[in-house]
This record gives C-alpha cells, sequence and structure tokens, in this order.
C-alpha cells in the first residue's frame, strides 16, 4: 500500500492507519510480536524531515518542545502533544489518534523513543528518563520493553509519555556545526502548499523559493532547469504580467520576514542566507520594501508575540 516513489522524500505523507497496517502484517507475516522494539532504537526526531529539523534547530530544550506542541499539525493530523510540570517533575505526552488500531503497539514504541531522541538531542546520548509511560496493554513479558528502553517503564497509561527533572528545560542547545536557517514555513510549505505545476508562473516561482532557500539565484539557473532559453522564460513571465526580478525580490523579501520573525539569526547571517553581497545591501532593500529596517521589524514582530510563541523562536 506504500508509495515507493512517493516515501523517497522524508516529508511525504504516509496515513497512520496505514502505517499500522503495515507493523501489523509484519509482525503477522515474520511472527515477531516485538517487532516495534526491534526498530525502535533506530527512531529519531532528526529522520522526521523538516518538521524534525525545525523542532531541533530551537535554543533550548524548553523551546524545541514548544516547537514540537505548537506545531505537530504540520507532522500528522490528528495527534497531538502536552506538555506539564508539576513538583519538579516534567511530563511530555503523546496522544495517537491512532491508538486501538492493530499495529498501534509498535507504533507506541517508535513514537516513545522519538521522543527520547529530542531530549537527548539537548542532554546526552545516554540520558535516561524517570520513567517512560506506554498507552498500549501490559504485555506477557515486559523484558524486551526493559531491555529496550533501560529505565522505569508503566503501561496502561494515557498516553505515551516522558518523565524528567522539570530543571532541564532550560538546557541550551549544545553546541553545533553551521545549521541552515528554518522557520516554521518552511514546514508548511513542505507539508501543505506544494506550487500547482501545471502553472507556468507557479512552476517559476517554486524554482524561485529553492534557490533563494541555496543562497543564489539566476534567470539562468530557472531557464535551464525548465529547459528554455533565458528569452522564452522572459517572454513567457511576461504574458503572465511579471518579470524575474521582481519575483525574486518579492520571494527574498518574504523570506527575510520569515527569517527576521521566526529565528534569532543576526541581520549579517540572514543577509548571508539571501544571497546578499553586504548587510547594508540587504538592509536597504529591506526598507524599500516594507519602510521599516530589519531590526525594526524584527522588534515590531517579536513584541507583538505570544511570550510562548517568543520561547519556541
Amino acid at each position: 500500500m506504500l508509495d515507493i516513489e512517493m516515501i523517497e522524500t522524508l516529508d511525504c505523507f504516509i496515513p497512520q492507519a496505514m502505517l499500522t497496517t503495515f507493523c501489523d502484517t509484519v509482525e503477522r507475516s515474520a511472527g515477531e510480536p516485538n517487532f516495534g522494539l526491534i526498530l525502535a532504537p533506530n527512531m529519531s526526531l532528526s529522520d522526521y524531515g523538516l518538521w524534525g529539523e525545525y523542532v531541533l534547530a530551537a535554543d533550548t530544550l524548553r523551546a524545541a518542545i514548544d516547537r514540537a506542541v505548537s506545531s505537530l499539525g504540520c507532522h500528522c493530523s490528528g495527534d497531538r502533544m502536552s506538555l506539564s510540570i508539576d513538583g519538579g517533575v516534567g511530563r511530555l505526552s503523546y496522544f495517537s489518534a491512532a491508538r486501538g488500531l492493530p499495529g498501534y503497539t509498535h507504533l507506541a514504541s517508535g513514537t516513545a523513543i522519538s521522543m527520547l531522541s529530542l531530549f537527548r538531542s539537548f542532554l546526552s546520548p545516554g540520558w535516561q528518563p524517570q520513567m517512560v509511560e506506554l498507552d498500549i496493554p501490559r504485555p506477557h513479558s515486559s523484558t524486551p520493553f526493559d531491555d529496550t528502553f533501560s529505565c522505569p517503564l508503566a503501561f496502561d497509561a494515557a498516553s505515551v509519555s516522558i518523565l524528567f527533572a522539570a530543571e532541564l528545560l532550560a538546557r541550551p542547545a549544545p553546541r553545533r556545526s553551521r545549521a541552515r536557517l528554518i522557520t516554521l514555513e518552511d514546514v508548511a510549505r513542505g507539508r501543505f502548499a506544494p506550487a500547482d505545476l501545471d502553472n507556468f508562473l507557479n512552476v517559476v516561482v517554486a524554482h524561485i523559493w529553492a534557490q533563494v532557500l541555496a543562497g543564489a539565484v539566476s534567470l539562468e539557473s530557472t531557464a535551464q532547469a525548465l529547459d528554455m532559453s533565458v528569452r522564452s522564460v522572459q517572454r513567457e513571465l511576461n504574458r503572465e504580467g511579471v518579470d524575474f526580478r521582481a519575483l525574486t525580490n518579492a520571494i527574498r523579501i518574504q523570506r527575510a520576514k520569515e527569517l527576521l520573525e521566526g529565528t534569532r539569526a543576526s541581520i549579517t547571517d540572514i543577509s548571508t542566507a539571501l544571497g546578499y553581497s553586504a548587510p547594508a545591501n540587504f538592509a536597504r532593500t529591506f526598507r524599500k520594501a516594507t519602510e521599516v529596517a530589519p531590526q525594526e521589524f524584527r522588534r515590531l514582530a517579536w513584541s507583538s508575540a505570544e511570550p510562548k510563541h517568543r520561547r519556541g523562536l
């Protein structure tokens, strides 16, 4: 039931009912009731495409959890997450819409391990929680689960939950090699807004977006990607009442707004990411398009944001 070409991308959508059916079929065919536990150690939020990258790019563990909770709809439909703190103990809970379906036991184990990978990205690879709760019936033998999780376990819970010391929420992200700038808008574009490839203008816009995200835009590159001459691309755009430079500038400004509002990247880093030769050139272009300087736009955007949203930047 899985389209091989579709699942070659990390950001494709696979219905949960299909995934649970797949796991249940493998379990029955292989006679392996612990199929999910075999896979679980290989599960990581870093393999969850743009959404996982967005979550893990946060500045602190708390900010990463806030991102995960608030943007879960960009990763899957019907599920929800929550964070609660009681007496110095934090509880990160995952409520799955697939709970109760045949094969869900395997998904629950993978979900718990993926949640643990979020914590371990900010703490250490060997970090263990105070407890893991699983929303599946207690198995006849819990030994395979004990061997996989190596921490206190509870079954028949209301959700898949990780219990941990709340003080860990302030832990900053470890020093990493410079990562690309990513915003929630990137996740939404990848998940919800594919371009209509039957429309020439949308195809050109999609190519420009790809080049802006890569840091360099040229009409020549777009023409080559479309297997057209530069003159033909210009002629077709003229028929649409637009020109390539105007499209590029508009998309760059939109991307600049996303980065100013959704990241803490410096103006210099944003300027470089957008392909400007100098921050002053970027600031001048941005002010001309928006009538405010980049720093002022960010200040206004952040001052109007909810405190919780700001923590997730």
